[in-house]
């Protein structure tokens, strides 16, 4: 009893703050919340009503008294008072106490402004830290790989998450070169909302948009498929049904998986020759949900003419790095900021 009392007052956690998800990893249990960084909250009182699964149920059904807000936006801290809302709502369901001291080590985009990095410490803070620590996206992403990124040798990562998109190459523990993009799988998703709304004048949300993405969305021909999308015309103010093919929405995805394409070859471009034959050996690893896009990674390999492989498990890879960051500090030290 004495142990898990002591546990229950001093747990450690690793928060992977993302613009879609967050996920939490407790020390020595692992990840323990896997939700979407969304809050609602009454227009009446301010009082925070859900948070994750439950808040991402309400969006786009609610009524004036009920506001559904995404708090983070290209990865970093929009509205400061929902973020803190959002982290207190998930740290109560993984049963925290209040009166706990935990040590932080939360994910950043390695883009991240020095006014973005003091937001995300505050916010920590509130969070009743007893020290925090910064660790960069594409970093923990290659650790929760299983990367070895002590060693002399060159590691390609392409972390696409909501809101950026993470180009690095890694070795002995730093990045030698990187590019942030804040371009992800959020401007895919307002790529096909606005496709919908100037060529059939529909009218979808965000939620539809997501769906479509990942039931007929490519980077390349993979297959052609249909998909019925619901929405309501904007010029009758009417609910209609229409037909789409992948090819269509392979077509509004182009503009955004060629920022994506850009960035890495420029990354590339900036790569020492040593390393430069490191990556054309092991080639690109991607990782985070964007990761998951069809074709993304022949796409890649088709501009770059380098292998690429996508991490077995890309949307937890960036928490798993950070938790196991987490669970020994001493030993990646080095690594953080």
């Amino acid at each position: 009893m004495k142990f898990s009392f002591l546990k229950w007052l001093s747990s450690d956690i690793a928060i992977d703050l993302g613009t879609a998800n967050t996920l939490i990893y407790v020390r020595g249990e692992g990840i323990v919340v896997n939700e979407p960084s969304i809050v609602a909250r009454s227009t009446i009182n301010n009082k925070i009503i859900a948070v994750g699964d439950d808040a991402k149920e309400m969006m786009g059904r609610t009524h004036p008294n009920i506001e559904v807000v995404r708090p983070m936006k290209d990865g970093v801290i929009a509205n400061f008072e929902m973020t803190d809302a959002m982290l207190q709502g998930f740290i109560k369901k993984i049963n925290i106490s209040r009166f706990a001291r935990p040590r932080i080590v939360i994910c950043v985009p390695s883009g991240i402004t020095e006014v973005e990095k003091r937001a995300v410490k505050e916010s920590g803070e509130r969070a009743n830290a007893r020290v925090i620590y910064l660790i960069e996206e594409p970093v923990a992403a290659a650790v929760g790989i299983g990367i070895d990124i002590s060693k002399p040798v060159g590691n390609m990562i392409v972390d696409i998450g909501g809101g950026t998109t993470e180009i690095a190459i890694i070795a002995l523990n730093g990045v030698v070169t990187k590019e942030s993009l804040r371009i992800a799988g959020d401007e895919m998703n307002e790529a096909i909302i606005q496709y919908f709304r100037k060529e059939h004048n529909l009218l979808i949300g965000e939620r539809m948009a997501e769906q479509i993405k990942l039931n007929i969305g490519s980077a390349t021909k993979v297959e052609d498929k249909t998909m019925s999308v619901k929405g309501r015309n904007f010029v009758v103010g009417i609910p209609r049904t229409i037909d789409v093919s992948s090819e269509q929405i392979r077509e509004c995805l182009r503009e955004t998986v060629d920022v994506m394409i850009s960035g890495i070859k420029r990354t590339l471009e900036n790569t020492p020759p040593e390393l430069s034959s490191d990556i054309l050996d092991r080639g690109i690893i991607l990782t985070g949900g964007g990761a998951l896009l069809k074709g993304l990674d022949e796409r890649i390999r088709l501009e770059t003419e380098l292998p690429v492989h996508v991490a077995e498990e890309p949307l937890l890879s960036v928490a798993m790095g950070t938790g196991k960051v987490l669970e020994d500090v001493e030993k990646y030290r080095e690594i953080l900021m």
